[in-house]
């Protein structure tokens, strides 16, 4: 006979966010200050405070939740905008009097419009500038790049691009271009410019991630097969994986 555990896996996650609750190191007010980081880039989205209840909410929800000291009330990051801040990690940091959440933003974070609440940069005496946020790490262009080729995967119309005739062509067309940028790449890597050599490795890369797209393979898999590698011989981890991979 089928059990329902959802109630059982409810209370089971409470009781986890409880025992997390209990070793920070709230403030007078019995709040901490919780910074959002980006899980797809790794820039800083927002800082807000929680209260207990509010990280509750946030490790069994799953969702982002805050405490707001003016309205002295507990919310939901996102409820009337659809702008959510679906949870990944929840951290806190040496002194357990500060929190990192790691999360997945469902569209603008700030209030404004503004991927970042950080939009304005400083100066000594004013503010120089406003733009949409930090800076992107210059390896999250991958995972930009990777989203746009998910969108143009899935998007309904027909409109014509280069990335929907290559999934349009499938694996047959794909690898051709994979093999023929493979073959630029070789020819300029050992001796040619380093501007051709920069050129090629992009289209290369660029083609790999459509054929991942096409596989519906996320990037993030590749990165976690990459990081567990760390520490390990390269023909030790080759031979771990047996006799059928080449």
């Amino acid at each position: 006979m089928a059990t329902d555990t959802s109630a059982t896996d409810t209370d089971a996650g409470a009781d986890r966010a409880s025992d997390g609750l209990a070793a920070l190191r709230w403030d007078e007010r019995g709040l901490l200050p919780a910074v959002v980081q980006d899980a797809h880039t790794g820039g800083v989205r927002m800082l807000a405070w929680m209260n207990a209840d509010a990280l509750r909410a946030t490790l069994t929800t799953g969702f982002a939740h805050f405490y707001s000291r003016s309205r002295q009330a507990l919310w939901k990051k996102g409820e009337s905008s659809g702008n959510t801040l679906a949870v990944r990690e929840v951290r806190a940091d040496c002194d357990s009097d500060a929190i990192v959440i790691v999360a997945e933003p469902a569209g603008p974070t700030c209030h404004t419009g503004a991927s970042s609440c950080f939009y304005r940069v400083l100066g000594t005496d004013q503010i120089v500038h406003e733009d949409d946020g930090p800076t992107d790490p210059l390896v999250a262009v991958l995972a930009r790049l990777e989203r746009v080729l998910v969108a143009r995967r899935d998007q309904a119309t027909g409109e014509k691009s280069y990335t929907r005739s290559l999934l349009d062509g499938g694996f047959p067309k794909i690898l051709a271009k994979m093999a023929e940028e493979h073959g630029e790449l070789a020819e300029v890597l050992p001796a040619g410019a380093a501007d051709d050599v920069v050129h090629e490795s992009a289209d290369l890369l660029f083609h790999v991630i459509v054929g991942l797209v096409a596989r519906r393979i996320p990037l993030d898999d590749v990165w976690r097969e990459l990081g567990r590698r760390f520490g390990t011989s390269g023909h030790a981890e080759k031979a771990s994986r047996g006799s059928g991979t080449t």
